[in-house]
């Protein structure tokens, strides 16, 4: 089943949790699913040289309960995109989304990520030989622009170039990234926020699904962005206190169901770490991504220290997720 048919922005209003190296890996997803049945989920970024000739089970493969998810890809050759894409399709994934926003040095010395920001045409070209062999929506993830560019024409003919070549949609974090002088830690903070410069992009272009991502916070800054855009995406603030996740359903997306208590996320996290372990996985694999569940609650770092401590001892097993849930002060989370 594709969850994105007909049209990328048929659904209504998006949120989604961003692609994050090192961090949205299948064991981070399964437990944002828990959460949240609709927003779409990422995964990290995939190198389409590492999808072509690497192990694709363990690069790609994921739970069947992740839908939906989108694979994003990096990389600069239209021919190498293009077998990655398909590849993904036949995985089951739902999106194909185009990185051309991450500073980092690996990525620039690969000349694709944000450094792509320079070179529109090319990007446009690895869109369409995508577009050419998969029926799943194709997506770029761009940021404003880089280094010297003027974010004005610079954003803009990015955004003709693939749209023209069939992009479905355009997240834009809106931050310049600066590939000299600063780190990718510091491109994610010090570059100022323009989220006018997104508005203004989406105001020229009233019929095309434009997301912004940076720097969001909370979900009352998910729903001001979403008065003026078509998505919203949240990373870090979603990585390091997940718990605001289990609101998305209701604000976002209307959905009358409860949230999930918090009994609910630890036994559905506990039988996921107990197949993880049984298939022989570490717990720590897992607990790394659940460890600011109970950011502001009372016993949080009771919590947080036995995650810490317990979960990397050789033969730990989903007992530590017990005996950490047993800190917190479960009537206050309760009452929360």
């Amino acid at each position: 089943m594709n969850y994105l048919s007909p049209k990328y922005g048929d659904l209504g209003p998006r949120f989604a949790v961003a692609p994050m190296m090192d961090w949205s890996d299948r064991h981070c997803r399964y437990f944002h699913r828990l959460m949240t049945k609709h927003a779409l989920l990422y995964t990290e970024m995939v190198v389409a040289d590492a999808v072509i000739h690497g192990d694709r089970d363990y690069l790609l493969g994921f739970d069947d309960t992740e839908h939906p998810i989108a694979l994003q890809l990096g990389g600069s050759d239209p021919e190498k995109l293009s077998q990655a894409a398909k590849v993904g399709e036949a995985y089951g994934y739902d999106e194909i989304n185009l990185n051309v926003g991450c500073p980092s040095d690996r990525v620039q010395s690969g000349t694709f990520g944000a450094c792509l920001m320079r070179e529109p045409e090319l990007v446009a070209r690895c869109v369409a030989a995508m577009k050419n062999v998969v029926d799943i929506p194709v997506t770029v993830k761009c940021r404003i622009g880089v280094d010297e560019q003027d974010t004005g024409p610079a954003l803009d003919n990015l955004a003709q170039m693939v749209w023209e070549q069939g992009a479905d949609a355009i997240w834009v974090h809106a931050r310049k990234a600066w590939l000299q002088g600063l780190s990718p830690k510091e491109n994610r903070d010090i570059p100022p926020l323009d989220y006018d410069r997104v508005y203004r992009l989406k105001a020229e272009n009233e019929s095309r699904f434009i997301g912004i991502n940076g720097g969001v916070q909370d979900l009352n800054q998910v729903q001001d962005h979403l008065q003026t855009v078509d998505g919203c995406m949240l990373g870090r603030a979603a990585y390091h206190n997940p718990s605001l996740l289990r609101g998305v359903d209701g604000l976002v997306f209307g959905s009358k169901s409860a949230e999930i208590s918090y009994d609910e996320i630890i036994t559905g996290m506990s039988e996921y770490a107990e197949r993880h372990v049984l298939s022989g996985g570490r717990l720590n694999q897992i607990t790394r991504h659940i460890i600011g569940l109970f950011q502001g609650v009372p016993g949080a770092r009771g919590w947080r220290q036995v995650l810490s401590t317990e979960a990397v001892k050789p033969g730990a097993g989903p007992e530590v997720i017990s005996e950490a849930y047993a800190r917190v002060q479960v009537s206050a989370v309760a009452a929360e």
